[in-house]
């Protein structure tokens, strides 16, 4: 260790004042980021600043006098107690004495802390006798973990001494109350982080694999065997040399990032946000362009976590067989010559079997799929697949027995819903295939993708399974409906695993997916014909959510072209699958009953233009009389007359009545006709839910900046705008309809309706909305999205679709809307997609001319609006 961090030097040549020792520590701390960056090891860092501490500490008990009072010791405790203190950890002591203190001592102790905190040091402290520790520690399991790891720093050896003989005696907390309370506690953490290690905000210390599962293995060994540390428990035949040097390397991994994210905090806080990921990756070394620093940190992260948590997992279920059951074990139930059932748990019949036929690991996971009765991996077997994975030297794709056996996995009904994640979890489907291996652990650095690249692609094949429930009908109508009946989900399955697999490589992940998917299915024994199928699944993972969410879906045109790349039924049933559980795999929020029917709209009308022939393109003036005619008939039933329909309906162009439903008409029409006051806005809200959402019809005299207010006033209700139809009258009147969803994704209540209903005319009548500055939310602020603009080609060229993306700032609708204002462009759709921190926005525009835009035009508003929205930023 270097001479920089000798307390005792630092501290001894000035007198212990406050200004003075605070400024030593400063300094101290300082040195250490320094040293960090120069790449001392993490190790020695963190045991020289409890050491520090300590020196500090035993100085400061001698200032105040503490060591004169012979009954008092000053102990260490919890992870201080350890010997472990990163820069913002906690400094837990515990102020132990044989009886209650006496006034006068009692205020030198509080003198004693009152300056420790002056010192600005996270000081967590008690002051206890020893009867008290022991009452306590009975009843907390916090206390008495804290109290398992005390170490004396000054005062009378003899207390503490009495203080670890009780702790350590069988009578305070017995090993068996204390490994279940432990593990108890594991599972109440582990839920709290939806028992996954890939939260977009991982915590270092509390998420699954973090260093609170390597804490709870130390506190077990050393409650049963008496273990100290990780090393120990070596000696004891629970943790082989190589498991205690994975430990280790994981712990120094994690330490490493912990102390570069302490070293960016002013406050305690183990919490790896995207405020600090990028300093953080910087302060590790890690290099790149863009985002790459910061996914190449969390790939490695992950991927520690992964490890801590199998090897928790693994050791937990040694100690459960040596503490629970005293070291007995249950007779096993053979299941063939290799494999045998011993409780609920596969455990291999030969101790190195994976080593010696590596394609009898597959062989396992058939087994899981088949018999209900398997829960998971015996500890022993666990340990040998661990052993054998890392000694394999080749991909098990590579044997022949394992891609028949790999293939019987894939066509097994159950293996979705037993097999797959267990594959994953142990590292089998990166054992199994190298582009696998390549992606565990690959994050996005988004708001879009919550998980993992490799954590993703096993919840869509969760989310494939659950449509073969009919519990799931309500959620996934569609689905539920088409999964059962594809003959072949085999394909799907393997469109699954392949369609986001070349992420991180750069180039197109689709196209590259695509060619590693057609290799591999022709490799495993597959038609030309099916690998096509997997390979074009794999290409066109994205088409129907972008046709969906980002095109307007009731232009024939749009379902035309759809169609005309899906071809026929088959592919479309395998699409609306695959793009469904892909959705819902990415991001739980994401799925809602307005993508829902969405989607849903567009299958449908696929459907019918692949029955109908594409070569028969749908009749648009036969859908308008359609619309009219049911429409009338609502009217009419109504009591109006076909008089007064015919009149109103002259003011309306063609397009309006082929873009919404007779019963839209009739309702906007119902509206119309009783509204007195024409030079008044005319709003309507839905009662129930259209598409998922509320509709919201704005009937008005068209000005400049109507979109522009309407969205505002809308953004200062909290709602957020999903789709829009823009349409005028022949006599100039705006047809506007909106569909909005409230924050939790679904149709805005019904009782908020006459205040959203009145904040609309009032602003469309003044024709003016006050816009509130919204902040943007915390995790907006470290992302930059650059502002793109890109015009797309039509067929007819009467119209301009333009393209949008922007960050998802509060307020960026009305900021488009008046840039379209001021351009003098007409809105007439507009298709709203939030992916993350991203706004992908798709209008429909026309010039003042009603033309499209020319090419000066596009350049001017494209121009305007990119520097409008980075103004804004």
């Amino acid at each position: 260790m270097t001479d920089t961090f000798s307390a005792s030097e630092q501290l001894s040549p000035e007198p212990l004042s406050q200004e003075a020792l605070r400024s030593k520590l400063e300094q101290f701390t300082e040195q250490q980021k320094q040293q960090f960056a120069n790449r001392t090891p993490v190790t020695e860092l963190v045991e020289a600043r409890a050491g520090f501490i300590d020196t500090l500490l035993q100085r400061l008990w001698q200032h105040f006098g503490l060591d004169k009072h012979n009954e008092l010791a000053l102990i260490a405790v919890g992870g201080y107690g350890r010997g472990e203190l990163h820069p913002l950890s906690d400094v837990d002591i515990l102020l132990l004495s044989d009886q209650p203190l006496d006034e006068p001592t009692g205020k030198t102790v509080s003198e004693f802390l009152t300056f420790l905190w002056d010192l600005k040091l996270e000081v967590g402290h008690s002051v206890r006798t020893l009867d008290d520790c022991l009452e306590i520690g009975l009843e907390d399991l916090t206390v008495a973990t804290n109290l398992q790891e005390s170490r004396l720093l000054c005062g009378n050896p003899d207390t503490f001494q009495c203080l670890e003989e009780q702790v350590n005696s069988g009578k305070f907390w017995p090993s068996e109350k204390f490994y279940q309370a432990k593990l108890e506690e594991q599972k109440v953490r582990h839920a709290r982080y939806h028992d996954t290690t890939y939260n977009l905000e991982p915590d270092i210390k509390s998420s699954p694999g973090g260093l609170r599962d390597i804490h709870t293995l130390s506190w077990v060994a050393r409650r049963h065997f008496g273990a100290t540390s990780l090393l120990e428990m070596s000696r004891f035949g629970f943790l082989t040399d190589a498991e205690y040097r994975e430990l280790v390397e994981c712990q120094d991994s994690l330490w490493r990032i912990r102390f570069a994210l302490h070293s960016e905090l002013r406050r305690y806080d183990n919490r790896l946000t995207f405020e600090h990921q990028a300093s953080v990756a910087e302060k590790l070394g890690y290099t790149g362009e863009g985002n790459r620093p910061v996914e190449m940190m969390m790939k490695e992260f992950y991927r520690t976590l992964r490890r801590v948590s199998e090897l928790n997992k693994m050791l937990l279920q040694l100690f459960d067989q040596a503490i629970l059951n005293k070291g007995q074990v249950t007779e096993a139930v053979p299941l063939d010559d290799d494999f045998q059932l011993r409780g609920h748990l596969i455990e291999a019949t030969k101790p190195a079997l994976f080593q010696a036929r590596p394609e009898t690991i597959l062989d396992m996971c058939l087994h899981v799929a088949r018999n209900s009765e398997i829960e998971g991996i015996a500890a022993p077997t666990l340990r040998q697949l661990r052993t054998a994975r890392r000694r394999l030297n080749r991909f098990l794709v590579d044997i022949p027995e394992a891609r028949e056996k790999f293939m019987e996995l894939v066509r097994e009904p159950n293996a979705l819903q037993r097999a797959f994640r267990l594959m994953h979890r142990h590292g089998v489907l990166s054992a199994y295939l190298p582009q696998w291996s390549q992606i565990v652990g690959q994050m996005q650095f988004d708001l879009f993708h919550v998980y993992t690249v490799d954590e993703h692609s096993v919840r869509l094949l969760k989310n494939l399974n659950k449509f073969s429930d009919p519990d799931n009908r309500q959620r996934h109508p569609i689905c539920c409906e088409v999964y059962p009946r594809i003959a072949k989900k085999e394909i799907l399955i393997l469109a699954a695993i392949f369609h986001d697999i070349a992420k991180g490589r750069g180039g197109d992940h689709s196209e590259l997916g695509g060619v590693d998917a057609y290799e591999f299915c022709i490799q495993h024994g597959l038609s030309r014909p099916e690998a096509n199928l997997v390979k074009w699944l794999v290409n066109k993972h994205l088409l129907m959510s972008v046709t969906a969410q980002r095109r307007d879906i009731y232009d024939p045109e749009v379902v035309t072209d759809f169609a005309m790349q899906v071809r026929d039924e088959e592919r479309l049933d395998y699409l609306i699958c695959l793009t469904v559980a892909d959705i819902c795999a990415t991001n739980q929020e994401l799925w809602n009953s307005w993508k829902r029917t969405l989607l849903a709209e567009l299958y449908y009308s696929t459907q019918k233009a692949l029955r109908r022939g594409l070569e028969n393109p749908p009749d648009v003036r036969e859908r308008i009389r359609h619309n009219q005619q049911m429409a009338s008939a609502i009217l009419r039933s109504h009591g109006f007359t076909p008089r007064e329909i015919e009149v109103l309906w002259q003011r309306f162009k063609a397009d309006y009545f082929l873009r919404h439903t007779h019963k839209q008409i009739a309702w906007h029409a119902e509206a119309i006709l009783k509204h007195e006051d024409h030079d008044k806005p005319l709003i309507l809200l839905s009662k129930k839910a259209t598409r998922g959402g509320t509709e919201v019809f704005v009937y008005s005299k068209d000005k400049a900046k109507l979109f522009a207010i309407v969205v505002s006033e809308l953004d200062k209700k909290n709602l957020s705008v999903h789709d829009a139809q823009i349409m005028n009258s022949k006599d100039g009147y705006a047809l506007d309809t909106f569909m909005v969803l409230d924050p939790t994704g679904k149709a805005l209540s019904e009782n908020r309706h006459n205040t959203v209903r009145r904040a609309l005319v009032s602003a469309l009548t003044h024709m003016k909305s006050e816009r509130k500055k919204k902040r943007a939310p915390r995790k907006l602020l470290h992302f930059n999205v650059k502002t793109k603009v890109n015009f797309l080609p039509t067929k007819t060229g009467k119209k301009t679709m333009m393209e949008l993306v922007a960050l998802d700032m509060p307020g960026l609708l009305a900021r488009v809307g008046s840039v379209f204002a001021r351009q003098k462009v007409s809105l007439q759709a507009a298709k709203i997609t939030t992916i993350g921190e991203r706004a992908e926005d798709f209008f429909i525009l026309v010039n003042e001319d009603g033309v499209q835009l020319s090419e000066e035009q596009q350049q001017q508003l494209k121009d305007a609006l990119i520097a409008r929205l980075d103004a804004a930023k």
